[in-house]
């Protein structure tokens, strides 16, 4: 039986392991390698079950314990070619380290995992999409401006996946960050807001996939109920309803040792 597990949730760091109880992927390692470790026996996830690790690109919430976990545990870390080489150049990533680029699709044992770009302030960003060995499909797709037809193509066709919904766009205005962070975080290379979110989840639901997660929500410009509450009076708007018609809920920060089975 197929599952998602999110690790970790945010600006604070990111990571999610999908697979089944025999075999399964990292996606993002955006905490230390302790704190990876820590999560995964939490969730009773034998590390020895991943057969690799995924890097959406190189921002330090996506990979800061990629180098110790990988080169401790054997792992191969797959990215795209500019995600790898930003990662080199700041050190995220060693000579050490056994990487791999992923151009659109690669096998990992009995699974499958493709690629889709992103638009994203970083060097080559994408997001996932893993087929399980049962059939089931799971997409993260998190850390983008615009939503793309590449992306919507991965999230209405997958059995489950965890959408971005960062921020709301009044509190990030009137919020600590400094204009220029602002700036980037609302621009078409920055981050998804509630309502954008919103807007494609009734799409998804129609075509198939009514197991859905709302991620990467900002600490300090957003709150879980906030991004909730925005995407479920849209969908309720148009006659949907939860429990019924789809699942929706908040990727917590940190894990809270509670898969998602799909």
């Amino acid at each position: 039986m197929a599952k998602v597990v999110p690790l970790f949730s945010g600006s604070k760091g990111n990571s999610y392991y999908i697979g089944s109880s025999g075999e399964g992927v990292l996606i993002d390692a955006g905490r230390s390698c302790k704190q990876l470790e820590q999560a995964l026996s939490l969730n009773e996830i034998d590390i020895k079950s991943i057969g690799a690790v995924f890097i959406t690109h190189e921002h330090i919430d996506h990979c800061a314990g990629v180098r110790v976990f990988a080169k401790k545990h054997n792992l191969k870390v797959y990215a795209s070619e500019g995600t790898l080489e930003a990662m080199a150049e700041k050190n995220f990533i060693c000579p050490e380290n056994i990487t791999d680029v992923i151009e659109d699709k690669v096998e990992i044992g009995d699974m499958l995992v493709e690629r889709r770009d992103t638009p994203h302030d970083a060097r080559e960003s994408c997001c996932f999409k893993v087929h399980t060995s049962d059939g089931r499909t799971a997409c993260v797709a998190t850390d983008m401006g615009i939503m793309t037809d590449g992306v919507r193509e991965f999230l209405r066709t997958s059995d489950f996946a965890v959408i971005e919904s960062n921020h709301d766009i009044n509190m990030l205005k009137n919020g600590i960050y400094p204009p220029n962070v602002k700036y980037r975080i609302l621009s078409e290379r920055g981050h998804l807001c509630n309502e954008a979110c919103a807007d494609e989840l009734a799409e998804f639901i129609r075509c198939g996939n009514i197991r859905l997660m709302l991620g990467h929500i900002s600490e300090n410009n957003n709150t879980p109920d906030l991004a909730l509450n925005t995407s479920l009076g849209r969908l309720v708007e148009l006659g949907m309803k939860r429990n019924l018609d789809f699942t929706l809920d908040t990727v917590p920060s940190e894990t809270r040792g509670k898969s998602v089975v799909f």
